[in-house]
């Protein structure tokens, strides 16, 4: 399996070399400015609570809506682990897990659930919303990662019952996510992650691009970087317990 290390090596080069176009970006703004991040396991409940503060407003800022599936915009507060595909119900293959939260008003990936309350589930995209992701590296965009594709008549791939049905390492787990003041949070039951607690992590915050026409580039990339918590994409950070 590829080295989670060189995966995020290669990132960080990519997000440094595009840095000066990162800046220019609408969304780049304090509500994706990092200050801290932090997963903490509540034995008590039973659930880890991952956090993200930013020096702005989180989860203010949503992406504009462009009216059409491909070339939709994405928003993302996104945690890279070490934690194991099988870990949250894909099978094992190459690539970094990351719980992304994200916001993209242009359509709905979550079909069992109802993010707005409003008995309509799937016009709820431009909620905050988490999403279970294998991330690899890609050099066909900026940020330098994407969403890990499969074709579909591929029998090796497993994936979680709550995935949204899309050719891509995904998962729609339905997750509480909560944005209060310069934090988001979201809630995740122990048994949803293989009970493990003892992962490491990181934060990043990033914009992305929905792809469904052009074979030379990925479904969903990660276009820029806006802010990495530790600074080095190390996933220095473990579970606080």
């Amino acid at each position: 399996m590829k080295s989670i290390v060189s995966i995020i090596t290669i990132v960080l080069f990519s997000s440094i070399t595009f840095s000066s176009c990162a800046q220019e970006s609408e969304y780049n703004n304090e509500d994706f400015n990092i200050n801290e991040v932090t997963v903490t396991h509540q034995k008590d409940l039973g659930i880890t609570i991952w956090e993200i503060s930013v020096k702005g407003k989180a989860a203010n800022t949503t992406p504009n809506k462009v009216g059409q599936l491909d070339g939709a915009l994405v928003l993302g507060y996104v945690f890279p682990t070490t934690l194991k595909p099988t870990d949250v119900g894909f099978n094992l293959t190459d690539g970094i897990v990351a719980l992304a939260l994200t916001s993209h008003p242009d359509f709905d990936d979550t079909p069992l659930w109802d993010e707005n309350n409003d008995e309509i589930y799937d016009n709820d995209g431009i909620i905050w919303h988490p999403h279970w992701v294998i991330l690899n590296e890609d050099k066909r965009v900026a940020g330098g990662l994407s969403v890990k594709q499969f074709k579909k008549a591929d029998e090796t791939v497993v994936l979680p019952p709550t995935n949204p049905g899309m050719p891509m390492y995904m998962d729609s787990p339905g997750y509480p996510v909560i944005a209060s003041l310069n934090t988001i949070k979201v809630v995740v039951p122990d048994y949803r992650i293989n009970n493990r607690t003892d992962f490491n992590y990181d934060g990043v915050t990033v914009f992305m691009k929905v792809n469904t026409s052009n074979t030379e580039l990925p479904m969903l990339g990660v276009y820029e970087v806006f802010s990495i918590a530790s600074g080095d994409l190390s996933l220095p950070y473990s579970v606080k317990k």
